[in-house]
């Protein structure tokens, strides 16, 4: 199936898929941000997630958070951004699996969020419904 031949969304599912997006965004820069400045409350999480108490390790963090969720945002590098947030995930799930935090509450928070990031960019972009049909 080529890009042109994706099936057209109503305009229901395309604004749901932008609502979904922008959970995902303003979540992720207010995640980002807080981790910018020197904040305890940040330090004092890491340190229990296992992290070291560096604000400089957070700040970091925050960065590719933001710079991540910057490119999801944007529509010609959605893609890149959805992977990367992705991966994103997959490192604050591998950290609570570690910790041994509650299933389904923290650890699973990261595919909570990927299902919506990538339900919200399936529904907004065409190219990604080429890719993944779920309809003959």
């Amino acid at each position: 199936m080529s890009n042109s031949e994706a099936a057209a969304v109503s305009n229901g599912a395309l604004w749901t898929g932008r609502v979904l997006s922008a959970v995902v965004v303003l979540f992720m820069v207010f995640d980002g941000v807080i981790k910018l400045p020197p904040l305890s409350i940040v330090t004092e999480t890491m340190v229990e997630l296992g992290w070291p108490a560096d604000a400089n390790i957070a700040r970091l963090l925050g960065i590719i958070g933001l710079v991540s969720t910057a490119l999801y945002a944007l529509p010609r590098t959605s893609v890149l951004g959805a992977i990367l947030l992705t991966a994103y995930m997959g490192g604050a799930i591998s950290t609570h699996v570690r910790i041994g935090n509650p299933l389904f509450s923290h650890t699973l928070f990261g595919v909570y969020l990927g299902v919506i990031l990538w339900g919200g960019l399936y529904l907004r972009d065409a190219k990604v419904r080429a890719l993944i049909p779920f309809s003959r």
